[in-house]
């Protein structure tokens, strides 16, 4: 499985993304949106806007949050085939 996190350093939806990632054992390619400038015209031109954390998993793009709610850990689960416990 390849999944790359568009992500910045403030952003605390995305530092739980990755903490969720990490704690599953799952290998990502973080890309920093705040060094890589054209990181976020890349995010816009997938999904719109300029929102992270984005994730890439397997060429699909996914948003893993949902503002006021925080992380999808449903949906991560199931998008990265990880067992409920």
């Amino acid at each position: 499985m390849n999944v790359q996190v568009y992500s910045a350093p403030w952003c605390r939806d995305c530092r739980a993304a990755k903490q969720f990632l990490e704690f599953h054992g799952i290998d990502y390619e973080e890309i920093d949106v705040d060094v890589d400038a054209e990181a976020f015209d890349e995010v816009y031109r997938h999904v719109g806007k300029r929102a992270i954390p984005q994730m890439v998993i397997d060429g699909e793009w996914f948003q893993p949050y949902k503002p006021g709610r925080g992380l999808l850990y449903d949906e991560l689960h199931k998008r990265l085939g990880i067992p409920r416990s």
